[in-house]
């Protein structure tokens, strides 16, 4: 036991809780973390992002050889300008193996649990503030939390057992920050991919000069591009074969490229209207034509990958990409208000159980209000050293790529 008590005080230790969302995997820090600066969360996230020697904490956090390329964290800060004012219960920051993101779905779900479960008050002060409720339409008890994220305040439920503790065997469940479609909605955004840069399949699509391809920018939390996969050239994500996840982070990865660099309409697409630190393009996600045709949601049931950061892949059904499609859906009159809507990964189809389901239940003059629920389960707890740089020359972190067919 003498190397556990060794790295337990060593006095650069990181400790966490590790969990996953429908297969994405959470690793909430909870201390050892660096301080942060800022009178806001948004400075701190900036501070976070700009300073290196906090940077290089999260990178050996979230890279190899401690975890791998799609590993995602959350960061819990105590205190900032909503819990000093009393609209806030805790922040938190999500990280990435590219930088530090405005909202993560799947963390979410599982901070609600954590953060319910814990009762250490150096962990989370206010803790003992919460209080359990029964849900007025069966009689649930939940625990209502207010979660700060860099892209405003989520209401996150958690269904609770009498001893206090969350109940994994329901889902957890939170309401967003405004929502919306933020491309023209009628005709999107069009993309001209040069043969030069075109991917096989969407070259058997056409032998133009240069394709077009459109895409749709939404902002759930934070803006994606959504595109089908038949407008990229493949008619179905229902394959295990790896050369098509190849070909699909090469697709991805062009399109983000061109979106960046493309016209001024894509630009304005990306603008928050209230943060300029929010106004980033995120991630891409390509739908399954082969179930869900032109974005018809007549099964109510959406099967998607999304790509995300540094060509990312999200295991989980990616719930701010839920909350970035349904405005879009409502707006094409292909969802109802209220209207519940399940979403699945292109690994969540395969274990039963792992969906997202959202709805949206408000719209007011910033967008629409999303309601989305998911399950999380704990996996352990873990505690880090630093990398000692002059002997471990791996050990601050490292990402190993497949080759692109591109």
């Amino acid at each position: 036991m003498d190397i556990f008590q060794s790295i337990e005080e060593h006095p650069g230790i990181v400790r966490t809780v590790e969990l996953h969302t429908s297969g994405e995997p959470i690793r909430i820090i909870i201390s050892g973390f660096p301080k942060l600066q800022g009178n806001t969360l948004l400075e701190n996230r900036r501070y976070a992002s700009e300073n290196h020697e906090v940077d290089r904490v999260r990178k050996w956090l979230m890279l190899e050889p401690r975890r791998h390329q799609g590993m995602y964290g959350a960061i819990l800060v105590k205190e900032t300008e909503l819990t000093r004012s009393g609209e806030a219960d805790i922040e938190v920051l999500f990280c990435h193996n590219e930088g530090y993101s405005t909202m993560c779905g799947h963390a979410t779900i599982a901070l609600g649990r954590f953060l319910v479960d814990t009762q250490d008050v150096e962990i989370f002060p206010r803790r003992a503030l919460l209080q359990l409720h029964k849900n007025n339409v069966d009689g649930e008890i939940i625990t209502v939390l207010r979660l700060h994220t860099p892209c405003g305040v989520v209401t996150v439920t958690v269904p609770t057992t009498p001893q206090n503790k969350s109940d994994g065997s329901k889902p957890v469940r939170f309401r967003y920050v405004p929502c919306f479609v933020a491309s023209p909605l009628e005709q999107g955004i069009t993309i001209e991919v040069p043969m030069q840069m075109a991917w096989p399949k969407l070259i058997q699509r056409g032998n133009q000069q240069q394709i077009q391809v459109r895409v749709d920018i939404s902002y759930g939390g934070a803006f994606y591009a959504l595109v089908s996969s038949e407008e990229l050239g493949f008619t179905s994500l229902q394959s295990s074969d790896a050369e098509l996840f190849k070909e699909l982070a090469d697709a991805a990865r062009i399109l983000r490229i061109l979106l960046l660099n493309q016209d001024p309409q894509i630009r304005k697409s990306l603008v928050h209207p209230e943060e300029p630190d929010i106004g980033f393009l995120y991630g891409i996600t390509i739908l399954d034509s082969s179930i869900t045709p032109n974005l018809h949601l007549k099964k109510n049931l959406i099967t998607w990958i999304c790509f995300f950061a540094d060509e990312q892949i999200d295991r989980s059904p990616t719930g701010s990409c839920v909350s970035a499609h349904i405005p879009l859906a409502l707006d094409q009159n292909q969802l109802e208000m209220g209207q519940w809507c399940s979403y699945q990964s292109f690994l969540s189809t395969q274990f039963p159980g792992n969906e997202f389901r959202g709805r949206a239940i408000e719209r007011n003059t910033k967008g629409y209000v999303i309601e989305l629920e998911g399950f999380a389960h704990y996996t352990g707890t873990a505690s880090f050293v630093p990398p000692q740089e002059k002997i471990d020359t791996m050990g601050s972190g490292f990402v190993l790529k497949l080759p692109s067919n591109m």
